[in-house]
C-alpha cells in the first residue's frame, strides 16, 4: 500500500556494512557504551530481587500488567487487549489512581515502597 508521508528505501543489509559505525546516526561514544555497561550490569543486579517482590506481593493483574508492560514492551493499548480490558484499567494496575488526595494501588508505587522497605536500591 503506498502512504505519501512515509518514504520506505530497500537497502541490502551488506551495504550498511560498507559503512563506518562512526558515520551512523547510532554511534555511541565510548563513554556512552560504558555508561550502558553499567546500567545493564545494575539490570541484572535488580532483575532477581525485583522479580522476587513482583511475584510475592502483587495481584495476579497487576503482575500480568506489570510484566507484559516493562518486561515485554507493550504499550498500555497492547496490554489492554491481551488482557481484555480498558487501556484506563491497565494504568490503574500499574500506576494506581489518585483518590481523595492519597495514591490508591499501583504495582509501580507498592514495587518502589517494598524495594525501599528491603534496601533494593539502583546503586546495589
Amino acid at each position: 500500500m503506498y502512504n505519501p508521508d512515509f518514504w520506505e528505501v530497500r537497502l541490502d543489509h551488506s551495504d550498511l556494512e560498507r559503512y563506518p559505525d562512526q558515520s551512523a546516526l547510532w554511534f555511541d561514544t565510548v563513554e556512552e557504551r560504558r555508561l550502558q555497561r553499567r546500567s545493564q550490569a545494575r539490570a541484572r543486579r535488580l532483575f532477581g530481587p525485583v522479580m522476587e517482590l513482583v511475584t510475592a506481593s502483587l495481584t495476579h493483574r497487576q503482575r500480568e500488567a506489570l510484566l507484559l508492560y516493562f518486561v515485554h514492551g507493550k504499550t498500555q493499548e497492547e496490554v489492554a487487549e491481551i488482557m481484555g480490558i480498558n487501556r484506563r484499567v491497565v494504568s490503574q494496575h500499574l500506576f494506581g489512581i489518585r483518590r481523595n488526595g492519597r495514591q490508591v494501588g499501583g504495582a509501580v508505587p507498592r514495587l518502589r515502597r517494598l524495594c525501599r522497605q528491603h534496601g533494593i536500591t539502583a546503586d546495589v
